[in-house]
């Protein structure tokens, strides 16, 4: 085995993906805690106390409470090398998430006992069914009067169109929670409220008839756990791990994040089921993590995640290879050699400077403005990973200056932060008029404090009635010259110089499709690296 080969199986590489407030960042920071990344966990349950949560760095993020920024954290566990990715659940940052999906090997999805199922979780299942991404469940808050179980597995296989396996089960819901049973490794975890630090209650139970069991939980509760096992091995079967490693079937769990219980099996459970790194598409041919020449791509963009510095760093997934500090590497779109002097890995907001990374490594390269999203890194093959689109916004806003004097500023925050992914840009009349497009009205408030706070800029958004963005290719420029006299007004260029229909409605824009039949239309922005 190599050593490729060797790093390779210690990784594992996984976004934490959920509705808002289903406790994602809690669960993230309790995984944390038992990677000994951090010593005692953030009362993020509390507004009184203001250690706020250890991935949202951003002050907005601190603020709100909500998480707006993907942030990368790396940590060990029982000699394992975790990536971890939690993700923003705003709907509003659904784009970014979609992204972070691209660079992840396997996803942790949290589900709220008391809500179920909802409709962003839908959302980003969808996301990971395109990629066939493998899919942990963790169903949290047992500590409070949620639904049954049972029914919670139905309504996950009904509204998420996947099979279900519990891989552990609850002992009771709410006030009478008493804890849960690993059905993986026949262990009994037992429910003690208010754990922050890390304290072992376990109990192995080989067999449910043991005595033991009725002592710990109560005869009555011993009796249901006993029956509710019987049931599940007897619907469910056997769980099959290449299943949920190809996407099709997604592993259960249950506790309660807050209370730092359930936490343990899941990770436990987590290292030895999920994939380490896989094969990634590439334009030209699949590349696989154990090839000795190193590549990578670039799925985000942060600006200033020290405000005491300015710095712009470009988050890469590693995805063969070997990546060296000081080496130069060939990016492919600018068709230029770098070398990476100061690569770092995460813990949040804290840096650590790295000599080597290996595939699933998620490291953060500072950036004076040559990428962007998408863009790929190599020992000089040339080709592009697939698969990182931009799609049509929703919501079309003009930029409106507030302070003349500070327009430098106001234009090289709107062009950093649009490079992050936060938005897209729209340019017209040589650049002069820019037009931002959002997922939801929560990124102009975003983007409004960040340019003030971090750029020294002051604007405002005026709405634009625009129904879709739609990208335009050509072969024949007389119809595409005929189609721009028609509708100069409505034609603007994204931040790569292409083309793009603001169509200020569905009729319209069909009405185009038809006029103008030499001309593609297209709904998001795959078709640049097709």
């Amino acid at each position: 085995m190599t050593k490729i080969e060797d790093e390779i199986g210690k990784r594992r590489t996984f976004a934490i993906i959920s509705h808002p407030d289903a406790g994602k960042t809690t669960l993230t920071e309790k995984l944390l805690l038992f990677g000994g990344a951090i010593q005692t966990a953030g009362a993020v349950k509390s507004n009184k106390i203001k250690n706020t949560a250890a991935s949202d760095f951003m002050e907005i993020e601190k603020q709100r409470g909500i998480s707006v920024a993907t942030s990368v954290m790396n940590f060990k566990y029982k000699d394992v090398l975790i990536n971890l990715l939690d993700t923003p659940g705003h709907k509003d940052f659904a784009e970014d998430t979609y992204r972070t999906l691209t660079a992840v090997d396997s996803v942790i999805l949290v589900i709220d006992c008391v809500k179920g199922v909802e409709e962003q979780t839908e959302k980003l299942m969808e996301v990971c069914r395109m990629r066939d991404t493998p899919v942990i469940v963790f169903i949290n808050k047992m500590d409070r009067e949620g639904q049954n179980p049972f029914d919670l597995l139905d309504e996950l296989e009904e509204k998420l169109n996947i099979k279900v396996r519990p891989l552990s089960w609850p002992i009771s819901i709410g006030a009478t929670f008493k804890g849960v049973y690993n059905l993986y490794d026949k262990s009994l975890d037992l429910f003690n409220p208010n754990k922050t630090k890390i304290e072992a209650d376990k109990l192995s139970i080989k067999d449910l008839n043991d005595a033991s069991l009725d002592k710990k939980v109560g005869e009555a509760n011993a009796n249901q756990l006993r029956e509710d096992v019987e049931l599940i091995e007897g619907v469910y079967g056997e769980f099959d791990n290449e299943a949920y490693r190809a996407g099709q079937i997604a592993p259960v769990f249950f506790g309660s994040a807050v209370n730092n219980f359930g936490v343990q099996e899941l990770l436990d459970t987590f290292i030895r089921l999920a994939p380490s790194p896989k094969p990634r598409k590439a334009d030209k041919r699949i590349i696989e993590p154990s090839e000795a020449k190193f590549s990578g791509f670039v799925f985000k963009i942060h600006a200033n995640i020290d405000p005491r510095h300015r710095d712009r760093i470009a988050f890469l997934r590693v995805c063969s290879g070997k990546f060296e500090r000081n080496k130069f590497f060939h990016h492919v779109r600018l068709n230029k050699d770098f070398r990476y002097s100061s690569p770092a890995t995460f813990m949040a907001q804290e840096k650590n400077i790295i000599e080597e990374a290996f595939p699933g490594d998620v490291i953060g390269l500072y950036d004076t403005g040559n990428f962007k999203i998408g863009d790929t890194l190599t020992e000089g093959e040339e080709f592009m990973f697939k698969g990182i689109p931009s799609f049509s916004p929703e919501i079309f806003k003009e930029v409106i200056n507030a302070d003349p004097m500070k327009s430098k500023q106001l234009d090289k925050g709107v062009q950093q932060l649009t490079e992050e992914g936060v938005a897209q840009l729209f340019t017209q009349q040589q650049g002069s008029r820019k037009i931002i497009g959002t997922v939801g009205e929560l990124q102009f408030e975003v983007i409004q404090h960040r340019l003030k706070h971090e750029y020294g800029a002051s604007a405002s958004f005026q709405h634009l009635n625009v129904y879709k963005a739609c990208w335009i290719t050509y072969d024949d420029q007389a119809e595409f010259d005929a189609f721009a006299k028609y509708r100069e007004h409505q034609l603007a260029k994204d931040k790569e110089g292409n083309f793009v229909f603001l169509a200020d409605s569905e009729w319209m824009l069909n009405t185009m499709i038809q006029d103008f039949p030499k001309l593609k239309f297209h709904f998001n922005s795959e078709f640049k690296t097709a």
